[in-house]
């Protein structure tokens, strides 16, 4: 089918085009809010700045497609291919990405308040300053992800695998992070605020400078991490692993520690919970 073809069958009021076969079509900034693309091939697809908002592209093939600046608001992408796919500022708002494919594609900056990308797979994507607020990663894969400066404030990141990811400088307060794998990942100078990451594995991971005012870490592995210097004031840690952990010079002032392991971790200079200063 060629492009007017489409487009004027839509102008004319028909929405359901399944299966339908576009590689590397160009429908750039057209208004196509509704359409049902389910189960289409669309890869390769140049979409920049159209607007697909409640469009149903469920199980559609999106590899390698140009949805940048693309409004894609309370879409449906659910089992979707976006293999390599550029998404770059796209709006992604309370979009559905349940299942969906996303490995090494590009969501610079995009924004997904509210979206559900829960057991999707995101390895290797770039989501650098993405807006992930209160959105749903249960058991998403973020490995060797990159979301250095995201804002994941009050997201779900429960039982979410983020081996090696890239979180340096990001926001992730409020976070519900229960069973959250963040082994070896990067999280320097991030924002845990009042994060729950309970039986977290944090085996290895870099968390120096970051802001864990009361952030609940009981339970979690967090052995061999850096922690130097990170604010850890009131933080709830009953029961970590913290074996060869580098606390150097972190804050502990009130934190809990009932029953941590500190087996060969560095206090130096470390102010532990009752104020004093450790030798």
């Amino acid at each position: 089918m060629y492009v007017e073809e489409l487009l004027n069958l839509y102008a004319a009021g028909k929405r359901d085009f399944q299966e339908i076969s576009l590689i590397g079509v160009n429908l750039s900034g057209k208004d196509l809010r509704g359409i049902n693309f389910r189960r289409a091939n669309l890869s390769q697809a140049i979409l920049r700045g159209a607007d697909l908002s409640s469009a149903n592209l469920r199980e559609v093939n999106l590899a390698g497609a140009d949805l940048s600046q693309a409004t894609l608001v309370e879409i449906n992408l659910i089992g979707a291919d976006l293999s390599h796919a550029n998404l770059y500022e796209s709006d992604l708002s309370r979009a559905g990405l349940r299942g969906a494919r996303m490995i090494s594609a590009n969501l610079n900056r995009a924004n997904l308040p509210e979206a559900n990308l829960g057991e999707a797979n995101l390895g290797h994507a770039n989501l650098s300053e993405v807006n992930l607020s209160h959105a749903s990663l249960h058991r998403t894969k973020l490995m060797k992800t990159d979301l250095a400066r995201a804002i994941l404030e009050g997201a779900n990141l429960s039982n979410a695998m983020m081996s090696n990811a890239i979180l340096t400088g990001a926001n992730l307060v409020d976070v519900a992070g229960h069973g959250v794998t963040l082994e070896e990942a990067d999280l320097r100078e991030a924002d845990l605020s009042r994060a729950k990451l309970i039986g977290a594995n944090l085996i290895n991971t870099n968390l120096g400078r970051v802001n864990g005012r009361a952030v609940n870490l009981s339970w979690s592995s967090l052995r061999g991490a850096n922690l130097r210097r990170a604010n850890l004031y009131r933080a709830q840690m009953s029961w970590a692993n913290l074996t060869e952990a580098d606390l150097s010079e972190a804050v502990l002032i009130n934190a809990n520690i009932n029953q941590a392991n500190l087996h060969n971790a560095d206090l130096t200079g470390t102010i532990m919970p009752s104020g004093a200063t450790h030798e």
